[in-house]
This record gives C-alpha cells, sequence and structure tokens, in this order.
C-alpha cells in the first residue's frame, strides 16, 4: 500500500479516487430521473453522496500532503548530506530520487484539483435540484 516511510504509491491513490472515477454510475443508479422521483428518497442519497466525496477529498489531500512533507524532510537531510560530502555518489543519486518522489507527490495535488472539480460538478449537475451542500469557509 505504502512504503516504509508511508508514501503512496500510484495504486493506492487510484484505489482512494474510486468514488470520483465511479461518480456518474453511482448518480445513475441511485439518484432517479424526475420521472422515478417518488420510489427515492433522492435527497437523503445525494447529501450521503456528497458527504462520502468530501471525505474521499479529505482523505486524499491529507495521505498526499503527509507524503510530501516527509518526502521533504527527507530530500532536506540529504541536502544536508550532499554539502559535507559533495563527493558522494550515492548520497547525489538518494537526492535525485527525492526529489523526483517530492515532484510527483506535488503534481497530485494538481491533479486531485482537478478530479475534485469534476466530480462536484457532475454532483451538482445531478443532485442540484434534491440536495444543497453546506457552504464551506
Amino acid at each position: 500500500m505504502t512504503d516504509p516511510r508511508g508514501l503512496l504509491h500510484a495504486e493506492v491513490l487510484k484505489a482512494m479516487r474510486t468514488i470520483d472515477d465511479r461518480i456518474v454510475h453511482g448518480l445513475n443508479t441511485t439518484v432517479p430521473t424526475a420521472s422515478f422521483s417518488g420510489k427515492v428518497d433522492a435527497t437523503q442519497t445525494c447529501k450521503e453522496l456528497y458527504e462520502s466525496l468530501m471525505e474521499a477529498h479529505l482523505s486524499r489531500d491529507k495521505a498526499i500532503k503527509s507524503c510530501i512533507t516527509e518526502t521533504s524532510a527527507v530530500v532536506g537531510q540529504l541536502r544536508e548530506e550532499r554539502a559535507k560530502d559533495s563527493d558522494n555518489l550515492s548520497i547525489i543519486k538518494q537526492l535525485r530520487k527525492e526529489q523526483t518522489k517530492l515532484k510527483l507527490m506535488q503534481s497530485e495535488l494538481n491533479v486531485e484539483e482537478v478530479v475534485n472539480d469534476r466530480s462536484l460538478k457532475v454532483f451538482n449537475e445531478r443532485c442540484r435540484i434534491h440536495y444543497t451542500p453546506p457552504k464551506i469557509n
């Protein structure tokens, strides 16, 4: 799932994004169209879906930021080691590896923003008549 320092792998993030990836299907199977609106409590369904989305978004955000913090600390430590021993190829190689990992995790925050925006747009298109999410401060 994660490496020894708790870093996320691409497969873990993909699994954590399942709710976002399946939002259209989820809405189509749980939120009724106008002609079937009497058979399902669309307000409750949309509310529960919204809460699940927010929980998933927050969980992923925390996980990614935690990885960024941990990797940043490792990069800082390796920079200090490189400053003391600038000819050590092992340290230089490890530093590059960690810097690449850090850049990838930082780019995941941008991916998160796109995924979250897309999911909320789909949610709002389908649930706006049934449920209005609380205002976020």
